[in-house]
């Protein structure tokens, strides 16, 4: 089986973001006390006392802008929970986040979406299966209950 590689909010988008995120805001730090906010900077969840902010993030829209795709309408912001402060990234392995209801949204190389899939189980084998079409140049994972992005995978 393929092996596939989560991809963090890049350190240079994450600086950026820091200071204003995708909606022009200036994102507002809080601790968090609880932990547990899937963090897209490192791919893990949070823990109990770190400092995270919640900012609008434009996936497609960034992606674009190095390709020159056009995502036209399928281009869209949401939240994500990122550290407030520099982190590590990611610490490498598995694929994050796959223990719950995903949907698996798959682009092609225009920015235009090709479709979507609820995933409940069988995650490795459902991103196998999005790119088994050759026009898949990338998937963004997504939340059910929010839609929020968690990562984007690429081809390998």
């Amino acid at each position: 089986m393929t092996t596939y590689i989560a991809r963090a909010i890049e350190p240079a988008v994450l600086k950026e973001l820091r200071a204003a995120d995708d909606q022009g805001r200036e994102p507002v730090p809080v601790t968090d006390e609880e932990g547990g906010a899937p963090l897209r900077c490192c791919l893990r969840h949070s823990r109990p006392g770190e400092r995270i902010a919640l900012v609008s993030y434009a996936p497609l829209r960034r992606w674009a802008a190095r390709t020159g795709a056009r995502p036209g309408p399928y281009d869209e912001q949401g939240p994500v929970f990122v550290h407030a402060d520099d982190c590590a990234g990611p610490e490498g392995g598995e694929l994050p986040f796959t223990n719950a209801h995903r949907v698996l949204r798959r682009y092609s190389a225009d920015g235009h979406i090709l479709g979507g899939e609820l995933v409940e189980s069988g995650f490795e084998e459902a991103l196998a299966k999005a790119f088994d079409d050759p026009a898949v140049a990338l998937v963004h994972v997504r939340a059910v209950e929010y839609g929020c992005f968690y990562y984007e995978v690429r081809r390998p």
